[in-house]
C-alpha cells in the first residue's frame, strides 16, 4: 500500500499494479494517474453534482457494477448529498468529488467511470443543464454527427448555447447550460417539445420514437437524462471499454473532422489534446439562460 497526500488529504493507494483493461495493460496506477493528472480540467464539471459511479474493482473483464450511495467506509472527507428519491427508494446519500484528492481515492475504488446529475447540492431538484443522448441507429455515426448540427440549431433558435461532447460509447450528447430555476419534469418537458419539433421537421432522419422496432433507421432524440435522479457520463471520464476511451467536449468545427468517432480519444492521447488545446466547455455556464426563456419560445 501506497500513502499520498492530495491537497488536504491523504489517500490510501493498493493494488496499484492490477491491470483494469486487460487488452491494453492499462493498471490501476495509470488511471489513478489519469484522474490526478486531468482533475484540474475535469473538476470544475463535477462540482457540487452528486455522482453514480461506475465500478470494476476486478478490471473491465469482469462485471463492474454501479453505486450510486456513499458507502460506510469512505472516509470522511469525501463528502456526500443527501437525496430523497420518494418512494421505494428512499434517501440516498449520493457522493460529490469537488477535488483531487476525491477523485483519487475513487478511482482507487475501481470507479472507472463518473456519472453527473445535472444539477448542484445549491439547488438539487432544479438542473443547470439540459441533455440530449444521441447514439447511432445500427453504428450510422455519420447520422449523429448530423443530429447533433440540427439539435443545436434547434437549440440556438431558442436562444440557448449548445455544447457537444463524445461519450465515449456509441456517439455524442448535446448539451446546453441552463439557470436553475425550474424542475426537472418542467426540465425534461421542454426537451421532448424540442425533440418533437425536430422530429416533425426532419421525419426520414430523427424520431422520439423509444421502441427501437418502431425507429426504422432514425436517430432517437433521447431526452432521458433530463429527468430526476437520472446522470449522464461526465466530461473527461474514462469509459470502461477496450482502449480505455474518454469522454470528450469537442468544439462544433470538429464535427467536420472524418476521423472523428465517439472513441477518438483515450487515456493513452487525451493529455496530448489538452496540451494543445483548451477545454471547449471550460466557460460553458457563463451562457446559462432561464428555461422560462427556451419554453416561451418553444410556444
Amino acid at each position: 500500500m501506497t500513502r499520498q497526500t492530495f491537497g488536504k488529504h491523504t489517500v490510501d493507494l493498493s493494488h496499484l499494479d492490477k491491470t483494469l483493461f486487460p487488452d491494453d495493460g492499462l493498471t490501476k496506477e495509470d488511471l489513478i494517474s489519469y484522474y490526478d493528472d486531468i482533475a484540474d480540467v475535469m473538476l470544475p464539471h463535477l462540482k457540487e453534482r452528486p455522482l453514480t459511479l461506475h465500478r470494476f474493482p476486478d478490471g473491465i473483464g469482469k462485471n463492474g457494477f454501479f453505486q450510486q450511495n456513499r458507502a460506510d467506509h469512505f472516509p470522511d472527507w469525501l463528502q456526500g448529498l443527501d437525496i430523497d428519491h420518494g418512494g421505494k427508494t428512499g434517501h440516498v446519500e449520493h457522493l460529490i468529488a469537488n477535488d483531487r484528492a476525491s477523485l483519487v481515492y475513487l478511482a482507487n475504488q475501481g470507479a472507472i467511470t463518473l456519472h453527473r446529475w445535472l444539477s448542484q447540492q445549491a439547488a438539487s431538484e432544479c438542473p443547470n443543464l439540459m441533455v440530449f443522448d444521441l447514439d447511432p441507429p445500427e453504428g450510422d455515426f455519420e447520422l449523429v454527427r448530423e443530429g447533433a448540427r440540427w439539435v443545436a440549431e434547434g437549440m440556438r433558435d431558442l436562444g440557448a448555447t449548445p455544447y457537444v461532447m463524445t461519450t465515449g460509447s456509441e456517439g455524442l450528447h448535446v448539451v446546453a447550460p441552463l439557470r436553475p430555476d425550474a424542475s426537472f419534469d418542467d426540465v425534461r418537458q421542454l426537451a421532448q417539445k424540442l425533440a418533437t419539433r425536430l422530429a416533425d421537421q426532419y421525419p426520414e432522419k430523427l424520431t422520439t420514437e423509444q421502441r427501437i422496432n418502431q425507429r426504422h433507421g432514425r436517430l432517437y432524440l433521447d431526452v432521458v437524462r433530463n429527468a430526476f435522479g437520472q446522470t449522464a457520463v461526465a466530461p473527461y471520464s474514462v469509459r470502461a471499454k477496450p482502449g480505455a476511451p474518454v469522454a470528450t467536449p469537442l468544439d462544433w468545427s470538429e464535427l467536420d473532422d472524418g476521423k472523428l468517432h465517439p472513441q477518438r480519444y483515450t487515456l493513452g492521447n487525451i493529455q496530448r489534446r489538452l496540451a494543445n488545446k483548451e477545454d471547449p466547455w471550460a466557460s460553458m455556464h457563463r451562457h446559462a439562460v432561464k428555461p422560462s426563456k427556451l419554453a416561451h419560445a418553444l410556444e
